[in-house]
């Protein structure tokens, strides 16, 4: 495990980000998987709604805890989104998270957003850090601060900040979604020191100009989940319209049952 731990760090090089898809099943995982990344993240919002529960009000611990444990054979290395940690006890997130260690997953996204769409404190966000890295020092902590994600006031000094306030409670990477602009995440980049990771947004730079920029890694976020909630809408809408064509790229059954039939294989 400590070999899986250090290569999902070294996979994290300035300028030539990662790209971590974000998976919600085991389906979603097992596809990218077979399509050649060597590592996945979970998606906290594709979780939730596949359960039918909110995102970002820790009420899915038992569901990510559950896909941790499924995802387990698979030949890819597995960071999960556990939101704020679902607690604001840093002692709880600690044993949480040691949970999903054994589960063997090798990183965690660990949030400084509240459900109330307010930042928490950086001393309360910081204690989570510290509590994680005691209970497992080798696994691979990407603190997110959504500074820009709930439009604080001038958020790059308060960025910056809470990004020394995480490193020095022994982040590894820093998650910074919400920016797209070029300028502002090579400041990020330079002036953080550890692996920024970015949220790839529709419409926004590409994973190049991200990693020219100085990005380490580079997230989708909810985006796998949300486009295939639209493809799934629109294969629904061609049926009920009388229409022939369906969206390109359907897997068949016979490869979605290899997806199952070939598990830890």
């Amino acid at each position: 495990m400590i070999e899986r731990r250090a290569a999902f760090h070294a996979l994290h090089r300035a300028g030539r980000p990662l790209l971590l898809p974000n998976a919600w099943d085991h389906a979603s995982a097992a596809a990218l998987a077979a399509r050649g990344h060597p590592a996945i993240g979970t998606t906290s919002l594709g979780v939730a709604a596949t359960a039918g529960l909110p995102d970002g009000t820790a009420a899915t611990a038992t569901e990510t805890l559950a896909l941790a444990r499924r995802l387990a054979g698979l030949p890819v290395l597995l960071s999960v989104d556990v939101e704020a940690g679902f607690s604001d006890d840093p002692v709880e997130v600690a044993e949480y998270v040691a949970e999903l260690a054994g589960a063997g997953v090798v990183g965690i996204n660990l949030e400084d957003g509240r459900a109330d769409g307010t930042l928490a404190d950086t001393e309360v966000a910081a204690a989570k850090i510290v509590a994680v890295k005691a209970a497992v020092p080798e696994l691979f902590v990407n603190a997110r601060t959504d500074t820009w994600w709930l439009g604080v006031d001038d958020p790059l000094p308060q960025t910056l900040a809470r990004a020394r306030a995480y490193r020095l409670a022994g982040a590894d990477g820093i998650f910074v979604p919400g920016t797209v602009d070029l300028a502002t995440l090579r400041i990020l980049t330079e002036r953080i020191d550890a692996p920024v990771n970015a949220l790839y947004q529709p419409g926004g730079p590409g994973l190049a100009e991200l990693g020219g920029a100085g990005a380490a890694r580079v997230s989708t976020g909810s985006l796998l989940f949300r486009a295939a909630l639209g493809a799934a809408l629109a294969a629904a809408d061609a049926v009920r319209d009388g229409g022939s064509t369906m969206p390109g790229g359907l897997p068949s059954y016979a490869e979605v049952q290899a997806l199952v039939l070939t598990d830890g294989d």
